[in-house]
Order: C-alpha cells, then sequence, then structure tokens
C-alpha cells in the first residue's frame, strides 16, 4: 500500500493554467520545505521539466496508453519515494483521452487509478455565475471527486467575490485565486512551451516567481487538506531492474542537453537496470562519444532549433558515424531520427542514415499501435508497442524500405505507409516511446551492445 498524499491538478481544457498551478504548488510546498513529486498525465515532455525545476527530483509521465493502466499506480509509487506530498498536473480537459476511446488516457482516468482527488483550475476571465455551471458540470460528469477549484485570471476583488459565491451555490469550495502574472509567462514554440533546459536561468525565475505567486493566492493548507483526504492505493512500486541484468555493464551514450531534452526519466533508469553504464552525451558540446562507448539512444527535442550548432559539431558527427559503421547499435526517436539522416534543413548532420529532414507546416500528432516490420537492436520483427508521434518535420525517404536491402521500415500502423529505419544496427523513428511500458526493449539494447567487441582507443577521447 502507498499512503503518500496526492492530488490531481485539471480543467475544463486547455490553456486553463494548469501548468501554472501544478508548478506553483510544487514551487511553494518545496519552498515550505515539503519534499514533493511531480507528474504529468499523458505524453507530453516539457511540462515535466519545468516541475523537475520546481521540486528539485525528476518529473515523470503517466500515460496509461503508453504503458498500459495497470502501470500506472506503480510508476506512481516508484516516482514518488521519499515524497510527503504528490502534484499530478493533467493533459488537455478533465475527461479528454486518446481520440475514440472514452475516457483512456485521460485526466478523470488516471485520477481514477490513482483515486486521487482532483482540483480544477478554472480561466474566469470571460465569466461570473456561470463559472457554477461549469463546475458543477464537471463534478457530476464522472466518477472523479472533485474537491474544489482554483480561480485563474480574476480580473478584480468583485470578479473574484461573484466567483467564489457561485462556486459556494453549487458546494465546490474556491482555495484559490490568480489574477493576471507576466513575471511568470513562458515563451512558446510550435510544440508548445520552450522546454527548461533551453532557457533554464529564464525558467528558474519564472519557477521563483510561481512559487510566491500560489504561495499568495492559494490556500497551500488547504490544498495540503485534500491530498491527504486519498486513501490508501494499493500498489507495489516499479522497478528498472531487469531479472537477468548483462554482466559486464556494456557502456550506453544518451544523448541530452538542449537540443535533446525530450525523455522519460525511466529509459535511463531501465538501461541501467539492464546492466549497462549509461554516460550522459551533449551533442552541442562534446567532441566524440566516451570511449568505450558500445550504444548510443538518442530521444527527443528540437534539432531544427539547433541544427546550425549541430551541424558544426563534426567530430561528434563523425564520431556516431563511425559507431555506426562498426555495428554498434543505435536507438533514435523523433528528433533522434533527423540527427542521423544527412542534412536537416539542408545543414549537414550525422549521415548514419541516407535520408533528408526538413521543416514542415503541418502538424503530426497522435498515438499509434504499432509493429516491428523487421529485426533491430531495439525490437524483435513483430513486436508490438503503442507510440506517440509529435512533430512539424518530415524526412525522405519515410522509411528504410526504400533504402538498401540491408535496411527496413521500423514500424507499420494502420493508416500510414511504413515508417522509420531498421537495421542489424540502427533502429530510428518518429515514433516516442515509454520503454517502462515495453521494458524488453532496454533490455534487448543492452544485450546487443555487450554482444559487440570492445571498441578500442579509436572511439575518440572521453566526452565531457
Amino acid at each position: 500500500m502507498v499512503s503518500i498524499p496526492r492530488v490531481v491538478i485539471a480543467a475544463p481544457a486547455s490553456g486553463h493554467g494548469k501548468t501554472t498551478v501544478a508548478t506553483g504548488l510544487l514551487a511553494a510546498f518545496a519552498r515550505r520545505g515539503v519534499p514533493v513529486a511531480p507528474f504529468k498525465v499523458g505524453p507530453d515532455y516539457i511540462d515535466p521539466g519545468y516541475h523537475a525545476l520546481a521540486a528539485g527530483r525528476p518529473g515523470r509521465n503517466l500515460d496509461p496508453v503508453m504503458v498500459g493502466e495497470d502501470l500506472i499506480g506503480p510508476l506512481f509509487a516508484h516516482g514518488a519515494r521519499g515524497a510527503e506530498l504528490a502534484v499530478v498536473e493533467g493533459v488537455m480537459g478533465l475527461y479528454d483521452g486518446r481520440t475514440g476511446a472514452g475516457e483512456t488516457g485521460s485526466t478523470a482516468q488516471v485520477a481514477g487509478l490513482l483515486q486521487a482527488p482532483v482540483i480544477l483550475v478554472v480561466d474566469a476571465a470571460a465569466q461570473g455565475r456561470s463559472v457554477a455551471a461549469l463546475v458543477h458540470g464537471f463534478r457530476s460528469f464522472g466518477t472523479v471527486r472533485l474537491a474544489g477549484v482554483i480561480l485563474n485570471r480574476v480580473g478584480s476583488q468583485r470578479h473574484e467575490q461573484i466567483l467564489r459565491d457561485a462556486c459556494e451555490e453549487v458546494g465546490t469550495p474556491v482555495l484559490g485565486a490568480l489574477r493576471r502574472a507576466d513575471a511568470v509567462a513562458a515563451p512558446s514554440r510550435h510544440l508548445g512551451l520552450v522546454p527548461a533546459a533551453e532557457r533554464r536561468a529564464e525558467a528558474l525565475a519564472s519557477v521563483d516567481a510561481l512559487a510566491t505567486l500560489i504561495a499568495e493566492a492559494v490556500d497551500l493548507d488547504a490544498v495540503a487538506a485534500v491530498a491527504r483526504s486519498a486513501p490508501p492505493l494499493p500498489a507495489t512500486p516499479w522497478t528498472p531492474a531487469a531479472p537477468d541484468p548483462v554482466p559486464g555493464r556494456p557502456m550506453v551514450a544518451l544523448a541530452g542537453g538542449p537540443a535533446f531534452s525530450f525523455a522519460y526519466a525511466e529509459t535511463a533508469e531501465l538501461l541501467a537496470g539492464a546492466g549497462a553504464e549509461v554516460v550522459i552525451v551533449d551533442p552541442l558540446r562534446d567532441p566524440a562519444l566516451p570511449e568505450g562507448t558500445r550504444a548510443l539512444v538518442v530521444g527527443g527535442g528540437f534539432p531544427e532549433v539547433y541544427a546550425a550548432e549541430l551541424s558544426a559539431n563534426e567530430p561528434l558527427r563523425r564520431s556516431v558515424r563511425d559507431l555506426a559503421a562498426t555495428g554498434r547499435p543505435i536507438a533514435a526517436e523523433c528528433a533522434g531520427l533527423l540527427w542521423l539522416c544527412r542534412t536537416l534543413d539542408g545543414a549537414p548532420m550525422c549521415g548514419v542514415l541516407d535520408a533528408d529532414a526538413a521543416m514542415t507546416p503541418s502538424l503530426t500528432l497522435g498515438y499509434r499501435d504499432a509493429v516491428a516490420l523487421a529485426d533491430s537492436p531495439l525490437a524483435a520483427a513483430g513486436t508490438r508497442v503503442t507510440g506517440h508521434e509529435f512533430h512539424r518535420t518530415a524526412v525522405h525517404p519515410r522509411s528504410g524500405l526504400l533504402l538498401s536491402p540491408a535496411s527496413g521500415a521500423a514500424w507499420a500502423w494502420r493508416g500510414a505507409d511504413p515508417e522509420g529505419f531498421a537495421s542489424p544496427g540502427v533502429h530510428a523513428s518518429y515514433l516516442h516511446l515509454h520503454w517502462a511500458g515495453h521494458r524488453g526493449l532496454a533490455e534487448r539494447l543492452v544485450r546487443t551492445a555487450a554482444a559487440q567487441p570492445s571498441p578500442g582507443p579509436a572511439a575518440g577521447p572521453a566526452a565531457r
């Protein structure tokens, strides 16, 4: 049983201020000296970065579509170890989930799986007493326990009183009211907020301002009382340890830094649990892969923003090509796929893949139920996964099926042509995966890395 106080921060729709409130609550409680554990519903990578700055520990995702509903409790218990309070930020509107799948993947589903009370953040800028109808509707629609409301973008003291009176009419307490606060605005980009890793100093200042704002505008004691009302959760903490880890600790380089900041915390934990020595490499700064590298994992991010800098780091690009030429495994998704191409918007990249990438005006977005079409270091042919696509770029050709006979496509899913590149040494695709839901991926990659001959000094100087 897990007895950690917990609360879910939800909203009627996107844009009501969930991230502001959730991040501010984390920062305000941390400032009080309360160990807090941050979580985000869904596949989002950016909000957890701000959560991590506020809480001082990794922000983690809870996505029942990607990992299955049976893992939500165990992953929560794992991520909340040592905390005295957990704050879970929702996704989209409270009852919005995977398209065509009802409540699946929604904030409401995760709140139910965690038996957690919900606080609804409402953008009240353009409404008065009607807020009561909205709150009553959300409280009565489903089975979640709506324990209170935090009002956002309140215009004046009189406006606030009208809203408070309306919520009192329907028996829902108002736990806080926020005015407009330009000091805590975060810059946005075509896929959402700019990641905290790209603006760490400014992000820290924003988080600090949020802590002050929330502490002054929200009744923290009332929020804590709501969180303590959650019952004990029957869950055994998830573990990243493999039952039979690979001996010898083969080194796996994991790309990080501002250009590749999209990564679930469990990825590195699973690699280490499978027996690997995990070393972080920043492709913007490090001149080579660490000496002794047996495998490379490259996640998502915004490489198009850093195309010039990535291209200018020719020594590291050559080091990655050399690693691929030896047959040592490389696994890349989304931004990693672009980096492995010949070019990105005309700028030379690593050249591991005989393909070119470019920005596009359209957004590709959604969950995908995929099957592996060819054996690769990441997955055996026939492996089934559920992942998530989220990008404004395109790769030509779309898959390895159009290249050499030794190359194949990474994945296929209904309604689209095969996608990505799969070969005995490389797996590269747009599909983001949460490896906790498919732990065999990490174990397969580490076993493949360990089976390769030990690299010699020619691998280059150790990255720093």
